[in-house]
């Protein structure tokens, strides 16, 4: 066995991680005011870290009322902000990591509410045709009905006869009081926000609108109103309203390259209005949620050790309008953020502007009400579908007659939202999702700082003033810099491991360029734990010797980081080259959720599935503008 070992018993499970407290990365400050209990605190203009999760659904989506899920938008407040609520297979669950900061509930606007209705007997939805076919007939005919009571996601067409609207209203309505009622300025941010849900032919092209104060649309428009462009065209009339709002991607890696194309929906080639339309609305993209990670994947990055993370590989299966079963395979280009990112490169080039210079962030797409973040307390994602080991796979099931479907032991414990605001209010958390100050974890607390400047010393990263003076002299994530003539820019970088997780491993820079009009990425490592430093020639840290030991999931106690810092010059930085950094740190190894399921069962875990990962978090890019 390598190193010491250690596991902490906790409510009667194994957990991992330490139990030192760290100070911050940034002095202590005063949280924001809140008009609800009359205190007073101060804004930070240093700007604290906050994590929340802005893709949450309840019983008023289709989908999870279908599964069982009967909790409420308050439910899904009540867990964010630390209290118990209840699966629908009758446990319960909680945030063993403490409240969240801010939380969203996006129920999906082209069924809101509609579940209930539709098993109603005072409705009159229930005696739509449709409806009364998708449980009443056979199993070719449920699938069918059900397809078509689906088309506002698939094609983006209303059924015709049935009147929605007002269950809709109304449970935009519900939806929208319970986030009034558990914002508290000050302590907790609850954002009013859905989920638009095109999904072309089986794509999935799925946004959560997020609004940024109390002033909101009567209705929210689905996926009926019309494509991705009519969402951005409507959201500028909106702010023309007063009414602000960005909407944020999610799922690219299933979207079979229809996320991140070099064309318009049209199939037009990408012009300057088109990227002005899309980065107006769009400034952000979810990278890591339970279905699967869409940083990057092996086929795209194959000089990233670290790019085959959490990819959903198993193909999903599409009913198709005439109630058949086909399979929906990923695509890789147009469907990962890395390579967006470098597409961007390339039409900023060609056009003059980038349509895909986005931030990061992650969230869940939980189903119950409940963020499914911690791999030692997994309760999944679809209610009585997946909740238990056996119906997600990760253990034989009691009945062999049992359906498992095999998608779901691809499904992560992931992910969350972080933001550097100066205040958790609605305003301050808004604003820096606009700027981009953001950055994703896979579901751990993990802190993490990242900026560029042209005055960084080396020393910098041990003052007392670093942040301050980083700020004063560069540009955080999510900001450009601009070229300084010839000179090298400096790239502070600076992590904190959540305490009640495991120990920091790596922090990597990623950097994409454009050299001769085609783009390229390269990985450094550019800090590494326990006093190792990167190989100059390979810029990789050696391996720290952290191990898991799957037969009680517990980990190498004396190998890791609880911070890690560096100032940073990029070794083969060309001025006239356009480029962009975004950081990403690694944790020690730890148990995979699936390897805690056998755990418990008492039983070896699957051997075709990863037993352990590397939770991580990604910082949003810096992009690097070369004079012109």
């Amino acid at each position: 066995m390598n190193g010491i070992r250690v596991r902490h018993i906790v409510a009667g499970l194994v957990l991992l991680g330490g139990c030192d407290q760290p100070d911050d990365i940034t002095p202590a400050a005063p949280q924001a005011s809140t008009e609800k209990t009359g205190m007073t605190k101060a804004a930070n203009p240093l700007r604290n870290a906050y994590f929340g999760d802005l893709h949450i659904h309840t019983t008023n989506s289709s989908d999870a009322y279908n599964v069982g899920v009967r909790a409420t938008p308050d439910d899904a407040y009540r867990y964010a902000k630390g209290e118990t609520v209840t699966h629908p297979l009758g446990y319960p669950m909680r945030l063993r990591g403490g409240a969240l900061d801010f939380y969203g509930v996006t129920d999906h606007a082209e069924n809101m509410g509609l579940g209930a209705a539709y098993v109603d007997p005072e409705s009159l939805l229930s005696k739509h045709p449709l409806v009364i076919q998708s449980h009443t007939g056979t199993p070719k005919e449920r699938q069918v009905a059900q397809m078509a009571l689906a088309s506002p996601n698939l094609i983006g067409k209303p059924v015709p006869g049935l009147d929605v609207e007002p269950v809709i209203s109304a449970a935009w309505q519900e939806n929208i009081e319970a986030a009034e009622r558990h914002n508290l300025p000050g302590e907790f941010t609850a954002f009013i926000g859905y989920e638009y849900s095109y999904q072309p032919g089986g794509a999935n092209l799925h946004r959560n609108v997020i609004f940024e104060g109390s002033e909101v649309p009567a209705m929210p428009f689905g996926a009926g109103n019309g494509n991705p462009e009519a969402l951005w065209r409507w959201m500028d009339t909106q702010r023309g309203n007063g009414i602000e709002a960005l909407a944020i991607p999610h799922n690219a890696n299933w979207s079979r390259g229809l996320m991140f194309e070099r064309s318009n929906i049209a199939g037009e080639p990408i012009d300057v209005a088109y990227a002005d339309l899309r980065t107006r609305n769009e400034p952000l993209v979810e990278i890591a949620q339970v279905k699967g990670t869409s940083e990057t994947q092996p086929t795209l990055s194959s000089t990233d050790e670290w790019a085959d993370f959490e990819i959903w590989k198993k193909s999903s299966f599409v009913i198709t309008m005439d109630g058949n079963l086909t399979r929906s395979e990923g695509a890789t280009s147009g469907a990962y953020a890395r390579d967006a990112l470098r597409t961007g490169l390339e039409l900023e080039q060609s056009i003059g502007n980038n349509p895909y210079q986005f931030g990061f962030i992650g969230s869940t797409d939980g189903h119950n009400a409940a963020s499914p973040i911690e791999e030692d307390q997994y309760f999944a994602k679809l209610g009585v579908s997946d909740g238990s080991p056996e119906a997600r796979g990760s253990v034989p099931a009691k009945n062999p007659k049992q359906p498992v479907n095999p998608a779901l032991v691809d499904f992560s414990a992931s992910g969350l939202a972080g933001v550097w605001a100066e205040e958790n209010t609605r305003a301050s958390i808004f604003a820096a999702l606009r700027r981009k100050e953001t950055f994703a974890t896979t579901g751990p607390r993990i802190k993490l700082r990242f900026f560029a400047g042209y005055n960084y010393s080396k020393e910098l990263i041990e003052t007392h003033d670093a942040i301050a003076e980083a700020y004063a002299d560069g540009v955080p994530m999510g900001g450009d810099l601009a070229a300084m003539g010839d000179t090298v820019p400096q790239f502070l970088i600076w992590a904190l491991r959540d305490p009640r997780e495991s120990w920091l491993q790596r922090a990597q820079i990623v950097k994409g360029w454009l050299e001769g009009g085609e783009s390229h990425e390269r990985v450094f490592d550019v800090a590494c734990s326990d006093g190792l430093t990167p190989d100059p020639d390979t810029h990789r840290c050696p391996d720290n010797g952290a191990t898991v030991d799957i037969t009680d999931c517990s980990t190498t106690f004396d190998k890791g980081a609880t911070e890690l810092k560096a100032v940073w010059q990029d070794p083969t930085f060309n001025h006239s080259q356009r480029a962009f950094y975004y950081v990403r740190v690694l944790q020690n190894p730890t148990c995979r959720w699936t390897a805690w399921d056998a755990l418990r069962a008492g039983i070896a875990p699957r051997e075709d599935v990863a037993a352990t990962l590397q939770e991580r978090a990604w910082s949003s890019p810096i992009w690097y503008e070369p004079a012109r």
